[in-house]
């Protein structure tokens, strides 16, 4: 490690989206952190030499881990936060890791902090409480804050998919961090970003439903994961995905072969599905980034994972705050 990479720990690191975008903007982890064995094997078969540690983050004790003290960057791609839960009606886990990344800030003490959400934390009436709580911690802190909506298609992912995002740093860097603008001038169509796997295994139609698939994909959604199966989403969504000729009510095992006939149906039923790995294409994931487990688990991963593209943007522009004043 050079003595100009930028250090980090990131916590719910899921699939690791957010921390791969990260290391691609220059910064080096020091620590990872997740409650879910699934989502620690797949970081770890992705990146070896990661310090990956597998808790729950509300038991997780900074000083017990010396490498996780005076970083750079405390980055949290968290589960999104239930509006009940954000009117104070009901204690949730989602809430609970809001509230456990700001006190790891105390203990800490990173010279900034990058928090992924829902879009309605950053300004809706109903996240108020959350909002003031945060806030309050990071004044207490000496810590300044910006909070803004980042569309993931804006920077080149084939998929409309809104994030709120807080951004905090100390004083002395705060002002020369910039709110990244959008990347790509026009945004990636679901057919463009697909057709090469939907060719692979010689569908001789692939190029006839590219070229009608020229919508960005809605929001990938996870689930729960108490829930069945993987599919691609509500009934809204996936009526956007049948107007792209595309069965949302699950995921195939692999991409069609050429004795796939396309019916050219109305009726999703009879329509293309989408596998796993194409899933994790569109969140943007790197071609070799393997996401492990049984199809459900790997696709919860992905629709759970902030894309690469987003936190690499967001690291880029921390990374040129970070560097404009030279460390105190």
């Amino acid at each position: 490690m050079t003595r100009d990479t930028l250090r980090f720990v990131d916590v719910c690191s899921g699939a690791g989206g957010l921390a791969c975008g990260l290391e691609s903007a220059g910064f080096s982890p020091t620590l990872l952190l997740d409650h879910r064995p699934q989502a620690c094997e797949t970081i770890r078969a992705n990146r070896p030499h990661w310090n990956v540690v597998c808790e729950d983050l509300v038991e997780f004790l900074p000083d017990e881990r010396p490498e996780s003290l005076d970083v750079d960057l405390l980055s949290a791609g968290l589960p999104r936060v239930k509006a009940s839960a954000a009117r104070g009606t009901d204690s949730t886990d989602e809430l609970r890791l809001v509230e456990a990344t700001v006190y790891l800030l105390h203990s800490v003490q990173p010279r900034a902090l990058l928090l992924e959400n829902l879009p309605a934390l950053v300004d809706s009436a109903e996240y108020a409480t959350v909002r003031s709580f945060i806030e309050k911690e990071l004044a207490h802190l000496g810590y300044r804050f910006r909070w803004f909506v980042i569309n993931a298609a804006d920077h080149g992912v084939p998929q409309e998919r809104r994030s709120g995002i807080l951004v905090a740093l100390k004083e002395p860097w705060f002002d020369a961090f910039a709110v990244p603008e959008p990347t790509v001038a026009e945004h990636v169509p679901v057919g463009r970003a697909l057709l090469p796997s939907m060719k692979a295994r010689g569908w001789t139609d692939a190029e006839e439903w590219a070229a009608q698939a020229l919508a960005v994909a809605p929001t990938l959604v996870g689930g729960s994961e108490n829930r069945g199966g993987a599919d691609l989403g509500p009934s809204g969504t996936k009526r956007a995905w049948a107007r792209m000729g595309v069965n949302a009510g699950a995921l195939a095992d692999e991409v069609p072969g050429p004795e796939y006939s396309w019916p050219r149906s109305t009726d999703p039923a009879l329509m293309v599905k989408l596998t796993v790995d194409q899933a994790a294409l569109l969140q943007s994931f790197p071609p070799d980034w393997r996401i492990t487990g049984r199809k459900t688990a790997r696709y919860r991963q992905i629709g759970h994972a902030t894309p690469p593209p987003v936190g690499a943007v967001l690291g880029r522009a921390l990374a040129t705050a970070l560097r404009a004043v030279h460390r105190a």
